[in-house]
């Protein structure tokens, strides 16, 4: 009686054991289910019956005893008779609806993009996600399949590549230049939850928070982009250096004397100082050619002494009493 008693089952149950198993066949090894035997569903799992291949009853969680009442679709496969007593022979498979939190992506390579500030840009990022199973069915027919274990690792790589991808498109349409997605990565976030949700879905599966925790360029675009910042910078300094002014200035009419004194040649100096550093960021201009000497006047034509007009200066002959030019007396 022992050998008959052990062909049967009375009990069918899944204790989880830890994190990685995300769908579980019962291991029937020949044996057949006892009509009215026991199914337990605890919370976080979902039940689902298998027979000759193909889905019939799914169940969450609770306690069932097993017969025409809670098994319909799997007694209509099978022709049972609404009272049937007889075991039968199935196939149960355990699903785990938990949460799968801290799941990690993340960009292998840069991706590029279009950007409406600095045109085409190759960006990384990275950050988690939570997911788990919704729709047993959809799962079991397009991931889990018929095998005894399958594992949250055997799915990691799949979802990550779909996420990166998804996140690729959805930039590229955006139309959103790279500083306002770093200064707003929970948005970014929000943006990419709902564009995954329904990738997600059509692998029975409910992406349930998405997180951005980094935007970032590669090392080389980074120290140009840290360059471009700080170009920005000086040229505001003129600004900043009238704002300074104007703010000491009331503090300079109130330190009458010496004190009045040091801060406005510590404003000069300050002055001075922003001009030089602006004046050094700026393109250098050639040098301007040195100032021509004027021409010489022109002299008489050679042949006779000359002497210089006493009331002009114009050059005249030596013997002359009178300047041709002003007609100014001589000596």
């Amino acid at each position: 009686m022992s050998f008959f008693s052990k062909q049967f089952i009375d009990v069918i149950q899944w204790t989880e054991t830890g994190d990685s198993v995300l769908a579980w066949r019962f291991p029937f090894e020949d044996q057949e289910i006892q009509t009215g035997g026991k199914l337990t569903v605890r919370d976080s799992q979902w039940g689902m019956f298998v027979n000759e291949g193909q889905i019939a009853d799914v169940f969450g969680p609770g306690l069932y005893t097993l017969s025409t009442h809670t098994l319909p679709l799997l007694t209509n496969l099978m022709n049972w008779d609404k009272a049937f007593k007889s075991p039968f022979k199935s196939d149960v498979y355990f699903f785990s609806s938990r949460l799968r939190m801290d799941q990690k992506w993340g960009t292998a390579t840069a991706i590029t993009i279009r950007d409406r500030e600095f045109g085409a840009v190759r960006m990384r990022a990275y950050g988690i996600y939570a997911y788990r199973i919704s729709d047993p069915r959809v799962f079991y027919q397009k991931v889990s399949g018929t095998r005894g274990v399958y594992l949250v690792s055997e799915l990691e790589g799949q979802l990550r590549n779909t996420i990166v991808g998804q996140m690729t498109d959805s930039l590229a349409n955006a139309n959103v230049n790279f500083l306002d997605m770093a200064g707003s990565q929970q948005h970014l976030g929000q943006t990419l939850l709902a564009a995954l949700r329904p990738v997600f879905g059509d692998l029975g599966l409910s992406l349930e928070s998405f997180v951005v925790q980094n935007i970032s360029l590669p090392e080389e675009l980074q120290k140009m982009l840290d360059q471009r910042i700080g170009m920005n910078m000086i040229g505001d300094m003129n600004r900043y250096t009238q704002f300074q002014v104007a703010q000491a200035m009331p503090i300079a009419a109130a330190n009458q004397g010496g004190g009045g004194a040091g801060i406005g040649a510590g404003l000069g100096a300050g002055m001075v100082m922003g001009q030089q550093m602006m004046n050094a960021m700026r393109p250098s201009e050639p040098a301007a050619s040195a100032p021509q000497a004027p021409a010489a006047p022109a002299t008489p034509a050679a042949g006779g002494a000359t002497k210089f007009c006493l009331n002009c200066g114009k050059p005249i002959p030596k013997a002359a009493h009178f300047c041709p030019e002003c007609g100014g007396a001589q000596q």
